[in-house]
């Protein structure tokens, strides 16, 4: 899965936590760049993003620029 293949994720979060698709979907690009920069195993990227990004909303952070 690849950022443009997390639409559905994307949705769900969004839904979840109350919070517009289009700021969960740049919340979920930067954190996939962050996650996959140097991950040796791709597999578990998408788990860690959709964490990441819930847990970024709930505590009502912004992603660091």
């Amino acid at each position: 899965m690849t950022p443009t293949d997390a639409s559905e994720v994307v949705q769900t979060i969004a839904t979840e936590t109350n919070t517009s698709s289009e700021t969960v979907s740049k919340l979920y690009a930067d954190t996939w760049a962050e996650f996959a920069e140097g991950a040796r195993i791709q597999d578990f990227v998408p788990l860690f993003v959709a964490k990441r990004v819930r847990a970024t909303i709930k505590a009502g952070l912004k992603q660091p620029h």
